[in-house]
């Protein structure tokens, strides 16, 4: 996973069509974990300007080795966790970048931890193509969805993107992006 710095995450500015396949996500039930990670506070509307923040962030994880910095990291995986939600993917909302952790005894300076609640998840898996491409254009079609048409009313409490062996090649990922919802 060593050229996903390439990833911007411009939730609203991929100029590809939506499509109009249907998305028909897998429900899960999930325990609760935690995420030790950078974060900061921003919103979709912000992210398509220069003052966005999340390929910024995703450009110091791999420049600053954040990842192996992380202490009692569950699995190789990357999670990137959006949270503490305004009020739903029109407001702002803290973005945290990192690994799931079996302790949080042990948080790095500058990063911090964050408990995901056990809870049901609508699973979507992106297409296969560059990040840049594929993970903005999955959460374009998961936000123009219906609020129940995810598989129940959306929670917007903690949603989160998992960046498994399938992420090693940034030009060919395919990622999961699990929305919480009642």
């Amino acid at each position: 996973m060593n050229a996903l710095p390439f990833i911007t995450l411009t939730l609203l500015a991929v100029t590809a069509a939506v499509g109009d396949e249907p998305m028909n996500p897998t429900i899960v039930e999930k325990d609760g974990f935690t995420v030790i990670g950078i974060s900061a506070r921003t919103s979709n509307t912000k992210e398509v300007t220069d003052d966005g923040v999340i390929g910024k962030m995703w450009g110091r994880l791999f420049q600053e080795g954040l990842i192996a910095k992380i202490p009692n990291k569950a699995d190789q995986n990357i999670v990137a966790v959006y949270t503490d939600y305004a009020s739903d993917h029109n407001g702002d909302y803290t973005y945290i970048l990192g690994a799931r952790v079996t302790s949080d005894t042990e948080i790095p300076a500058g990063m911090v931890a964050k408990k995901i609640p056990a809870q049901k998840f609508a699973v979507f898996t992106s297409d296969k193509g560059p990040a840049p491409k594929v993970v903005p254009a999955l959460w374009m079609k998961i936000n123009s969805l219906p609020k129940t048409a995810v598989g129940g009313d959306r929670l917007y409490k903690g949603d989160f993107e998992v960046y498994d062996q399938r992420a090693s090649d940034p030009e060919n990922l395919q990622v999961d992006i699990y929305i919480g919802i009642k």
